[in-house]
């Protein structure tokens, strides 16, 4: 008998959520009620901020978090080009513009000192990506902001449950960090996002701007700014609201699946596994992404899992050699290598938290298989 598939990603769900929502339904308050404080209260105080805004996604909190720290129309934003899209195209919405700089080979991170020689005069923000959770060197980065009057965004969308050097909760520092909740993340809403800060007056924009633009004591009927529709229903936040709960489970789960996959596929010949935790920084463990060895071909790689009941993925694609940003910018290969190199050997393997160990030893034992058969 064939053997089941194993899937990319499945999220952890159950009857407290189901309660969650029919207890919103029945209530008749699905949009601005009482839910969206209790998640935003719940979900700052579970990673030491001082704030929190809750979001239709994580796109729409790195669109605000950009806004609010002062990004506009000419202005130029420094970040990485090996990350999800959304990250690069949130300065876009401003009509501001990406400059990429590359990553470390290591961390997959963006480079500080690449970061530093991409900075001009129009420079108004970096916006560094703790890339598959692990956390970016913000200590460098805070002084490079220093340095320029730069604002700092941080994407993490893929970094809940990560930790800095200095061993703070990743969305603890005071500049917006941006957290998503799409089904298969560390937590799940759906889709859905989170932006923390310190400061009380970002938190006071941001909630305006989520909802087109009204402050809080004004009549619907009127707006005293620009915004948009980027609010998250009630019933995405008592979701949320349980899933936090599960955190407690769900984050060393993630861990052991590493873990398991590791010790699995260490002596893999040629293959990259996800850096080690280093110094005191922690991954917020999201997605387990390995590097094939130089002279395989990736692809094939993938097709070759998918025929054995294995699901994998390109994780993730250079943004500076995506089809829309080589016409808009004219960028072409050759100018971030250590990105694109890492982009064209990655794949994600399965990994979700009830993954058993049987199914970690299935994947490595098929990823090495094809391995083996591949040309020399």
């Amino acid at each position: 008998m064939a053997s089941e598939p194993i899937p990319l990603a499945r999220p952890v769900l159950g009857e407290a959520e189901e309660q969650a929502v029919i207890d919103v339904l029945r209530s008749g308050q699905l949009s601005l009620g009482p839910r969206v404080a209790e998640f935003e209260r719940a979900f700052a105080e579970m990673v030491g901020a001082r704030r929190a805004s809750a979001v239709s996604s994580g796109t729409a909190g790195l669109h605000l978090a950009l806004r609010a720290v002062g990004v506009g129309d000419g202005d130029e934003v420094v970040t990485s080009p090996f990350s999800f899209v959304a990250s690069a195209n949130a300065a876009l919405f401003e009509r501001a513009r990406p400059v990429f700089a590359d990553i470390d080979p290591l961390t997959l991170n963006l480079d500080p000192h690449a970061a530093a020689a991409a900075v001009t005069e129009r420079t108004r923000a970096l916006l560094p990506v703790h890339i598959f959770g692990y956390p970016a060197d913000m200590e460098a980065f805070d002084a490079l902001a220093a340095r320029h009057g730069l604002g700092i965004v941080e994407d993490a969308c893929e970094a809940l449950g990560g930790r800095y050097q200095d061993m703070r909760d990743i969305g603890q520092r005071e500049n917006p960090a941006v957290f998503a909740f799409y089904a298969n993340k560390q937590m799940t809403t759906g889709e859905g996002g989170m932006l923390t800060t310190g400061d009380a007056a970002v938190k006071e924009r941001v909630d305006s701007e989520r909802n087109q633009g009204r402050a809080p004591d004004m009549d619907w009927l009127d707006h005293d700014r620009l915004g948009f529709n980027y609010r998250l229903s009630d019933i995405a936040c008592a979701i949320g609201l349980v899933q936090i709960g599960r955190l407690g489970t769900t984050i060393p789960a993630r861990r052991r699946v590493a873990d398991l996959y590791r010790e699995a596929l260490d002596a893999t010949e040629g293959l990259t596994l996800p850096c080690e935790d280093q110094g005191r920084a922690q991954r917020g463990w999201f997605v387990f992404v390995v590097q094939l060895p130089h002279g395989v071909e990736r692809d094939e790689t993938i097709r070759a899992l998918a025929a054995r009941g294995i699901q994998s993925k390109p994780y993730l694609p250079a943004i500076h050699l995506m089809s829309f940003y080589r016409e808009r910018f004219g960028h072409r290969e050759g100018e971030f290598p250590v990105c694109e190199d890492v982009a064209a050997r990655s794949i994600a393997l399965p990994f979700f938290p009830e993954m058993s160990e049987g199914q970690v030893d299935r994947v490595a034992g098929e990823l090495q298989s094809v391995l083996a058969r591949a040309p020399a």
